[in-house]
């Protein structure tokens, strides 16, 4: 009989058990994940009972390989445009929840006796919550319709792109085996850098390329590529300095913005699940249940302090965004667990042999732990809102009130915000890319033509040319202001002359950094003094200013590169299928917001129209949008008639819409990425507001913008679903719903 390497005997072993493990668990209605290490600790070399592995390094290769994958299918789900548009709660949320875990576990770890590097590592594993189970725990318990849900996802994706930033500072200390201030900035600079870098030159060739090749794919071969591309960036990043897993997360995120996406996640779902499971299972081989029963206490203690600092800290980000403070407990709640990160953390910790033996047990077991107590606390979590809402005094209710309904949400954005903010981002885009071509100069375009040039001078002439070839357009869109909101700049310009030294000062500053760039390559290759070098790059960029319109590529490029990263937006636009609302923000303590519904076949409300119906009156549940095939209706009539598969829109608070979704049936999953038409808004009427003095009837405010008042808070009370003859006062704070466009004229 041929003699079968260990490596295949092993993975036999792994999978059958995982197999026969998971079918359980899933009997059992639990996360398969636990499934996967229960199965790896029964397989490992700690139990006797049944048979173990034999070549734990090969299974440890596999393992990384694993990571590898579930970070690109991580990246897959990520998308940097979905992280633009979570919103500021679930910034605030997750920097709050991450920061104060990263403190409490370093201390917990300290007073515990463990060293430094083992409390570092301690309070990064702590400070992320699983995705997985938070998902599996909604999805079970029936939660994806609620407010709050939408808040906790937004957190998530904000700490998925925190914990590979963290993966890479975590990773510097260990090497540097010390906490240098610089060397951290130094660390965070280089993968901004990087980041930037890889995201601009991928989406801007990818797209075109899956554009170019697409009648030619089929699965096989489309799989073929994208795993191609995923090793080939993780070879990338682990050349320049990273981790494996940040390469895979980066193409990921880039193949996220292509129109292939859904395609490639379908594909690749097989291939992440078996090398997920290969994870899971090796990360349950390495417990010592010896270890864990010495190491109970610390157990113990860290598993308390994850479930409480978390809920706490969790919570406290959503109430300091300006949410309600029954939204933010059970935010708060959810998010009490850890689960992948740690393990990919704790993994990491372990290959650069900086964690010590005891630390990765006792993270799986308090990961087990916390896996089974996440669908009990998101099931007390409303209760506890309602205890604590009960206990808490008079005068704390109505601060929490006042601060999460005291700001206005229709922010006017001043036309120097909007100059600052573009000009910034484009700012950076310049520096990233001007930097990258020096870089690139310099270790290979330069030393590549100077070995095949016999004169040195004519190489560097030829090096310093194509340089500055490569750097034109880039040069020249910072010296026109053609790329840099030229109407904005004429516009601040015209309006007050004291604008006008703050205007030059940013021009100034475009032609400084321009001026440093072609100053840089000069001295990199010429080796001149800095004010010969001045002098030349004043002159070159002269050249390059008046004769722009031969560097005018920029332009093209800008405009292909928004052309790839908008396709799959503009692709999912033309689905008749597809539902598009969402909402920027929420009637904070009325608790109200948007969601999306099917109406059933079935329903006794088909063939009714909406008068009929009575919606408001029996449910509290405004509709306000009906998509219907291709067709969409905003701020429907009275008059307009429900029909079989329609999709609904409606504005109204949990319970609400909870009683809402029992009668209509058929309830969609409105927690997609979705694009902004109808929106939630507030705002605090002041002087310009032209309608101050008339009822609701009378302005027609609901005709001229298209938009449906749900709700009027003044000092005298609150008024939800106003009548027509209710009066419009200074300093009301008006809810409408509509589309943001049209909402954000209302206070012209």
């Amino acid at each position: 009989m041929i003699h079968l390497p260990a490596l295949v005997t092993d993975l036999a072993l792994i999978l059958i058990s995982a197999g026969i493990i998971t079918l359980l668990f899933k009997w059992l209605k639990q996360p398969l994940v636990l499934g996967y290490i229960v199965a790896g600790i029964l397989a490992g070399p700690y139990i006797d009972l049944f048979p173990t592995v034999i070549d734990t390094t090969s299974i440890n290769t596999w393992a990384e390989i694993g990571v590898v994958f579930l970070l690109f299918a991580l990246g897959l789900e990520f998308s940097f445009k979905k992280l633009m548009n979570v919103g500021g709660t679930a910034v605030i949320a997750a920097t709050t929840e991450v920061i104060s875990m990263l403190i409490i576990g370093y201390i917990v770890g300290i007073l515990m006796g463990w060293d430094s590097m083992n409390s570092i590592f301690l309070g990064g594993m702590l400070s992320m919550s699983s995705t997985t189970i938070i998902i599996k725990a909604f999805s079970d318990l029936g939660l994806k319709s609620q407010k709050f849900t939408g808040i906790v996802f937004g957190t998530l994706v904000v700490e998925d792109l925190v914990a590979i930033l963290m993966m890479v500072l975590l990773s510097t200390m260990a090497v540097s085996k010390h906490f240098a201030g610089e060397e951290l900035i130094s660390s965070l600079i280089k993968v901004a850098f990087f980041l930037i870098l890889w995201f601009l030159i991928g989406i801007y060739l990818i797209p075109a390329f899956f554009r170019k090749v697409r009648k030619m794919m089929n699965d096989e071969t489309l799989l073929i590529i994208v795993l191609g591309l995923c090793l080939g960036m993780v070879y990338l990043a682990t050349e320049t300095g990273f981790s494996a897993a940040l390469g895979a997360f980066i193409m990921g995120s880039i193949l996220a913005e292509t129109v292939e996406a859904e395609h490639i996640e379908h594909i690749i779902k097989p291939v992440k699940d078996l090398f997920g499971a290969i994870f899971f299972v090796s990360v349950g081989m390495l417990v010592n249940p010896a270890i864990l029963v010495e190491y109970i206490w610390p157990v113990a203690i860290i598993t308390i302090v994850t479930i409480v600092g978390k809920a706490i800290f969790s919570t406290a980000g959503v109430l300091l965004s300006g949410q309600p403070l029954k939204t933010s407990i059970q935010s708060g709640f959810s998010l009490a667990q850890i689960g992948e990160f740690a393990f990919i953390i704790a993994s990491l910790g372990v290959s650069l042999k900086v964690l010590d033996d005891y630390v990765y047990p006792i993270i799986v077991a308090v990961s087990v732990i916390t896996t089974f107590t996440t669908p009990y606390f998101m099931r007390m979590s409303a209760p506890f809102a309602s205890w604590f809402n009960r206990i808490l005094p008079d005068k704390t209710l109505a601060f929490f009130e006042r601060y999460s309904s005291g700001t206005k949400t229709i922010n006017h954005e001043s036309d120097w915000k909007k100059l600052v903010k573009s000009f910034s981002g484009k700012l950076v885009i310049y520096i990233v890319l001007l930097s990258a071509i020096l870089l690139f100069s310099i270790h290979f375009l330069s030393p590549f033509i100077e070995e095949r040039i016999n004169q040195v001078w004519w190489g560097k002439i030829a090096s310093t040319i194509l340089t500055i070839l490569l750097m034109a357009p880039f040069l020249s869109a910072l010296l026109s202001n053609k790329n840099n909101q030229p109407k904005l700049f004429m516009r601040l310009w015209k309006d007050n002359k004291y604008n006008r030294g703050r205007l030059i000062f940013l021009v100034l500053l475009r032609v400084y950094v321009a001026l440093t760039f072609v100053s840089l390559t000069l001295i990199n290759i010429f080796k001149l003094q800095y004010g010969i070098s001045l002098l030349t790059g004043i002159a070159v960029l002269a050249f390059i200013f008046f004769f722009r319109r031969s560097f005018n590529q920029y332009t093209k490029m800008e405009s292909h590169f928004m052309m790839n990263l908008n396709q799959r937006e503009e692709v999912n636009k033309g689905k008749a299928s597809s539902i598009k609302t969402s909402f920027t923000s929420q009637m904070n303590n009325k608790n109200i917001h948007i969601s999306d519904l099917e109406v059933s076949p079935n329903s006794p409300y088909v063939g009714k129209t909406l008068k009929e119906l009575r919606f408001r009156n029996d449910f509290g549940v405004s509709i306000v949008k009906i998509l219907r095939g291709g067709q969409k209706i905003y701020i429907p009539e009275s008059t307009e008639t429900l029909y079989p598969q329609d999709i609904i829109s409606v504005v109204g608070t949990d319970e609400q819409i909870e009683r809402f979704i029992k009668t209509i049936e058929s309830h969609k999953n409105n927690n997609q990425e979705v694009e902004k038409e109808i929106t939630l808004q507030s705002f605090t009427i002041d002087e310009s507001f032209p309608f101050i003095g008339q009822s609701l009837g009378d302005s027609q405010i609901g005709e001229k913008y298209n938009c449906m008042i749900i709700g009027i808070e003044r000092e005298s009370g609150s008024f939800m679903n106003p009548r027509p003859t209710i009066i419009f006062e200074p300093n009301d704070l008006v809810w409408v719903v509509g589309e943001k466009e049209r909402l954000e004229n209302i206070c012209n």
